[in-house]
Parts: C-alpha cells; sequence; structure tokens
C-alpha cells in the first residue's frame, strides 16, 4: 500500500509505518527486508541499489494488486487513526534502558541488585495490567527496613 503511493527505500517504509500507526508499530529491519525480499521473489516489487541504499518500486504486477484489492483491503493504519493519544510508551522504554544502562555502568553492586527488582516488579506489573489484575505497588522501603 506504502510502495503504491511512492517507492521507498526500507528505511522509509519503516519510518512511514511508524508515522502512520503514530508510533505504535515500529517495524525492525528483520520484519521489513525478509518481507521485501519475498514481495520480489514474488514478482510484485523490483530492489535496485541507488546511492549505496536499495529502493524499491511495484512493479506492473505489484500495482495490479494492490488496485484489485483496493475496494476490499483492509486499510492496516485505519485503526490507529481512531485510537486517540496515548502514553509514549515507546520514549518511556527508551528513558528507563538508559536509566538502567548508567546503573549498570557507575552503580555499586547493591545499587544494581536494587535496580534488579525494580526492573523485575515492572515486569510483573505489565503482565497484571493485561490479566486485568489490580496493580498496588509496594511502597519504597526505607534504608533501615
Amino acid at each position: 500500500m506504502l510502495l503504491a503511493e511512492e517507492p521507498m527505500h526500507g528505511y522509509q517504509l519503516m519510518q512511514a509505518i511508524a508515522d502512520r500507526s503514530d508510533g505504535r508499530w515500529t517495524p525492525s529491519p528483520g520484519a521489513i527486508y525478509p518481507t521485501l525480499n519475498q514481495l520480489e521473489d514474488e514478482g510484485l516489487v523490483t530492489v535496485t541499489a541507488e546511492a549505496g541504499r536499495k529502493l524499491v518500486t511495484l512493479t506492473d504486477a505489484g500495482r495490479e494488486y494492490v488496485e484489485g484489492r483496493r475496494e476490499t483491503a483492509v486499510d492496516p493504519f485505519a485503526a490507529f487513526a481512531n485510537a486517540g493519544p496515548t502514553a509514549d510508551l515507546r520514549g518511556l522504554i527508551d528513558e528507563l534502558a538508559s536509566a538502567t544502562r548508567q546503573v549498570a555502568r557507575t552503580g555499586s553492586e547493591e545499587q544494581r541488585t536494587a535496580a534488579a527488582k525494580v526492573l523485575a516488579e515492572a515486569r510483573r506489573s505489565l503482565y497484571l495490567l493485561l490479566a486485568d489484575a489490580p496493580v498496588v505497588p509496594e511502597p519504597p522501603k526505607t534504608p533501615e527496613a
């Protein structure tokens, strides 16, 4: 669907998907490039080298495929358009990873042990959210405890 609009590089496809889904769906290179290889094997796209990057373009067969399904195909981005604003979980994960790396590099053994407990509790709490179970965080422990 995106390639029907214009030829793109793999990274451009990943970015376009992320943009159209408001960052809720960001495919990895491990998902995009095998898919592009399969589409090329099926004769639906051609991949040409351009300035050291691979440009993906729909073939005539690819355009026919897209056009033939335009009326019945489901827009994969439609659900994201109606979802409304959400918390930036990806940004928060990046911040958490950065803080974790900092503790791992410069923290004492005691701090690394405490960080491991915080991360394990965060993982547990997230799964409880998915299970619709009440999530009651433990109160912070004082140093005397």
